[in-house]
Formats: C-alpha cells, sequence, structure tokens
C-alpha cells in the first residue's frame, strides 16, 4: 500500500488550475493552426489569427486565455493499492483550487446555490469525479469548463429504434443550435452509453481527449470523422462569422447500456479547450 498525503493533491491542483487556464494543449494549438492553413475566407482567417495571438499573449504572459476560467471540473483515477493520509480528499482537492484561482488570479465564477446565487469567493467547489483503477498511483486532470460553452449542451434520451442516424441528427442540431455562442472553432465530446448521468459524464471526459487521437474502435473512430466534416459543412466558422472551420475536434466515448435505450450526451468546449494532467 502507497501512500500520498493529501497535502501533495493540494498543491499539484493548485498548479494545474493556473497552468490549465494559461497554456492551451498542444494539439489545440496545432489543430487551430492546421485549420486557419485551411481557411481561404478574410474573416475568418482574421479571426484564428486573433486566437493564435491571444494563445500566445497568455502563454507568454502567464495571463487567462479567456476571461471566463471557468469551474474546476477535477477528475482523479486513484490506485486501488494508494492510502491517502492527511486529510479529506474532497477538501484537499478543493483548497488546491482555492489556491489555485487566487494566486493565479483567475476569475471566480462559482455560485452558492443554482437559483439564489451569491457568489462563493473562490471558485469551490470543484466539479470532482472519482475513478478507482489498479495501480499505486493517483492521476489528476483539471479541466476548467466555460460556460458560454458549457450551456450549448444536450442530453437526449434515445430508443434503441432512433439508431446510429438519431445520434447524427442530434449532434448536428445541437452544434446548429448553438451557432456563435460557444465560441467556435469549439470541440464536441459526445456520450453515448450508460445511463442519463452516465452519458453526460462520458461527454465531458471525451473533452479531456486529445483532438488528434481517436476513438480505439474502428466503427466510432470513423463516426468522429464524419461527423466532424458534416459539422464543419454547417458554415457557422470561427467565433460564427462563417468559415469552415466549426470545430476543430469531436470525441465519442461510449459504454454498454440498457435493452430499452440509447442514451446520448453532447458536451460543447470552445476553441479554449483546458486540460492539464499529472500523476503522482
Amino acid at each position: 500500500m502507497r501512500e500520498i498525503q493529501a497535502s501533495q493533491i493540494t498543491e499539484v491542483i493548485e498548479r494545474l488550475c493556473i497552468e490549465a487556464n494559461t497554456v492551451l494543449p498542444q494539439d489545440m494549438k496545432q489543430a487551430i493552426r492546421t485549420c486557419r492553413a485551411c481557411e481561404d475566407g478574410e474573416i475568418a482567417r482574421g479571426v484564428l489569427d486573433n486566437i493564435i495571438e491571444n494563445y500566445e499573449i497568455a502563454e507568454n504572459e502567464q495571463v487567462p486565455i479567456c476571461q471566463d476560467t471557468g469551474m474546476a471540473c477535477v477528475f482523479l483515477e486513484i490506485g486501488q493499492d494508494v492510502h491517502i493520509a492527511g486529510g479529506d480528499l474532497t477538501e484537499a482537492v478543493n483548497e488546491g483550487v482555492r489556491r489555485g484561482y487566487d494566486k493565479g488570479y483567475l476569475r471566480k465564477s462559482v455560485v452558492k446555490d443554482p437559483v439564489r446565487r451569491g457568489n462563493t469567493g473562490d471558485n469551490t467547489p470543484a466539479m470532482l469525479y472519482i475513478e478507482i483503477v489498479p495501480g499505486d498511483q493517483i492521476k489528476i486532470t483539471v479541466g476548467p469548463k466555460g460556460f458560454g460553452s458549457e450551456n450549448m449542451s444536450a442530453i437526449r434520451m434515445f430508443k434503441p429504434s432512433a439508431g446510429i442516424q438519431g445520434i447524427k441528427d442530434f449532434i448536428l442540431e445541437t452544434v446548429e443550435n448553438a451557432g456563435p455562442n460557444p465560441c467556435p472553432p469549439m470541440v464536441v465530446g459526445v456520450g453515448i452509453g450508460g445511463t442519463f448521468d452516465k452519458a453526460a459524464l462520458l461527454a465531458k471526459k471525451a473533452l479531456m481527449r486529445p483532438v488528434d487521437s481517436e476513438n480505439p474502435d474502428p466503427y466510432y473512430a470513423d463516426l468522429e470523422k464524419e461527423m466532424l466534416q458534416k459539422i464543419n459543412e454547417l458554415g457557422i466558422g470561427p467565433q460564427g462569422f462563417g468559415g469552415r472551420t466549426t470545430a476543430v475536434g469531436l470525441n465519442i466515448e461510449t459504454m454498454p447500456t440498457h435493452i430499452a435505450g440509447m442514451p446520448c450526451a453532447i458536451n460543447i468546449s470552445c476553441h479554449v479547450t483546458r486540460h492539464k494532467t499529472e500523476v503522482l
């Protein structure tokens, strides 16, 4: 049994909150540059140039890429041979978020109550997702999620008779309805299977995957390529001004489900699709 101090988790999350908000992942940078090279419209090229300049300034000057520094979504893959000592795990995570958002001068966007509102003042609590896995390590991923894009997400409980065409139509409908609101070029996370809540989690996890990766199942890998192409044929374009680049990536995650259902969730993310991972 390996022992990891709760304080170590706090320190890592503090650092990842700042890094994720100031340095865009390399896969996203490359995807945006590639799309810039493919655009032939003056406005679309200009918007992508501004996006590239923005993330370069953010990284060089260590300032947030976007003013919406998001809710801190924290994914923990905890090895079953790990013992966390020296404090409560949830509080350790929240303390890391608290410190990171304070030290990094990141906007605090969390309210105490969904209806009555009232800012918590420190961007806590984190949205915490825990998975127990084999081994003696803890994999920590912090993915700050802004709500301009989160608000454009959707879930639908399909009957199996809807088939793959129902899912394809739903993806396109969701992106088309989102239009310019999620600050395209966007990344589209799709979760298929499980239950109502699991499908949504799969879609969220899909956004943590690099946009230059593909589903290990060739059937879903081909579906990712097909739907990305169809999304870009919608012509919404960078920031909604028209063009070839509406999305730079579409990732699909799946799991088994009930014989009577086919849940599908779509989690939209903006061109600032942030995630940073470290292993303890």
